[in-house]
């Protein structure tokens, strides 16, 4: 990125339920909320810590397959139906796959740093508990490049990821990357239990690295991946401002209830190209490069980090792509406790995708709400202790299979 022209902020954040099988309230027998409940809950819950849409000047979706999953498409014109008086304001969706909620917030700080907004309310949402999971999985295989969908996995990203963790279990050992799996699969069950929005807060089981080392089924699922390590199908919806300090001013927000935007990257890669190396994320690696230098800081600055975990080894791989620990030592580093909310770098403090949700437009979006919460002490009882020394969070939302990588970097607002 170029040295942004004015500063940015975000602010008031927002996230409904996420809704899926591990809530108490879902039941697939019962008629569920739809798109349309989900964008107005997210999008008055902002709209109301701002005092109201007449500080909003734009508003951003982000949304992957809405058109498939609910034949629902324009999704930025349900914005005057979220609050009326945004009716006649600008308004568009935006589409990254996984990462489209990350492209909702690069949306809006582009808007602020054209001058063209000062207030930007970005959605990310997502309903797909409306087909069956093998129905979902060939749906969801449209983030990749589908003229492979016939040479894949039945579960299309789940086959994928499990070709990672396959090549991960040569190169380290099956025991020891498996042992790291599980340490973050019971990271994310232990901080969504904190969370009353999580899909997994309901979980009770006692031994969870237990569950996690349930060994994989090729016949019913994939040859190195189990259910556990997989984020869930997932309904729901997050919001949060982009803003100037003119937006902030407006709306009454003091610093001090805003996170500053000091750093970003957005990389893409050839969806047509299988991944150079199988045990590396290329493009987390590089778009997280781009973040840090533009910050100009390093990952030893970072007190929190919210990763992409839609699978455990990509959570794994991401810590390595990051740097936190070299090629091959994700898996060692995490069984260790360093990504624990108590540990060296706490990450996915919510549950990230795996404990908290994938409602897969939205994810981006909810972790900037993260550590929009965590950096202005509003997180709750999943609140971290942040280091003055190491002030900063990073959000690192991916989409596909490591094809288009948005990383944001921020810090407490003064």
């Amino acid at each position: 990125m170029k040295e942004q022209s004015r500063k940015v902020y975000m602010t008031a954040g927002y996230n409904t339920i996420s809704l899926g099988t591990g809530r108490k309230e879902f039941n697939p027998r019962f008629e569920r909320p739809g798109l349309e409940h989900y964008m107005k809950e997210a999008g008055q819950g902002v709209i109301s810590q701002l005092g109201g849409a007449q500080n909003v000047d734009e508003s951003v979706v982000g949304n992957f397959m809405a058109a498939r999953f609910n034949k629902q498409a324009h999704l930025g014109a349900f914005m005057p139906m979220v609050d009326k008086g945004l009716r006649f304001k600008p308004s568009i969706s935006v589409e990254g796959a996984c990462a489209s909620g990350g492209l909702a917030l690069m949306t809006g700080i582009k808007s602020v740093l054209a001058g063209t907004a000062d207030s930007v309310l970005c959605l990310g949402v997502e309903v797909q508990n409306t087909v069956k999971a093998i129905y979902g999985a060939d749906i969801l295989a449209g983030a990749g490049w589908f003229s492979k969908r016939k040479e894949g996995h039945a579960y299309f990203f789940p086959g994928q990821f499990s070709d990672r963790a396959g090549a991960y279990y040569t190169e380290v050992g099956r025991e020891a990357a498996r042992k790291g799996f599980a340490r973050w699969f019971r990271n994310a069950i232990e901080n969504a239990r904190l969370c009353p929005t999580a899909q997994e807060h309901h979980n009770t089981v006692s031994d969870l690295e237990a569950l996690a080392l349930t060994e994989p089924n090729p016949r019913s699922f994939t040859e190195n991946l189990n259910v556990f390590d997989c984020s869930k199908v997932s309904d729901g919806a997050s919001g949060i401002a982009v803003m100037s300090d003119e937006g902030l001013q407006r709306a009454g927000i003091a610093y001090a209830d805003a996170v500053e935007v000091v750093g970003w990257g957005h990389a893409v890669d050839d969806i047509t190209e299988d991944p150079p190396q199988l045990t590396v994320l290329t493009t987390i690696r590089e778009a997280s490069r781009q973040a840090l230098a533009a910050a100009g800081i390093t990952i030893e600055q970072l007190a929190t980090v919210e990763l992409h975990d839609c699978f455990t080894i990509a959570g794994i791989l991401s810590v390595e792509a990051l740097g936190f620990a070299a090629h091959g030592e994700g898996a060692a580093f995490v069984a260790a406790g360093n990504t624990a909310r108590d540990g060296k770098i706490p990450m996915n403090t919510t549950g990230g995708l795996i404990g908290w949700g994938h409602p897969t437009g939205g994810t981006g979006v909810h972790m900037a709400v993260t550590i929009w919460e965590q950096l202005t002490g509003k997180a709750g009882l999943n609140q971290i202790e942040i280091d003055p020394s190491r002030p900063y969070g990073m959000t690192i939302n991916m989409g596909g299979d490591d094809k288009t990588v948005v990383a944001i970097i921020y810090k407490k607002a003064e």
